[in-house]
């Protein structure tokens, strides 16, 4: 695993394109990554979407303990 931070630097790379992770979460495998609409998206602004521990990806709004966490991390 690389390097854990808090979410204000989860949010930099998620704008870079990333895809993050927690070591607190207790689902493996799961990730959050922002999705920037195109022309053909049905969506018009970013936003965070999660793969979820069945490897669904469902539109995800942080909790106030992923807000206030320090334990994100970037998946390679």
């Amino acid at each position: 695993m690389s390097e854990e931070f808090n979410f204000s630097e989860a949010l930099v790379h998620l704008k870079n394109g990333r895809s993050l992770s927690r070591s607190g979460w207790n689902g493996k495998n799961q990730f959050i990554k922002a999705q920037f609409p195109d022309e053909n998206s049905k969506m018009n602004l970013p936003y965070i979407y999660i793969s979820n521990v069945d490897s669904k990806l469902v539109p995800w709004i942080a909790s106030q303990g992923d807000i206030f966490a320090e334990d994100w991390f970037v998946i390679e």
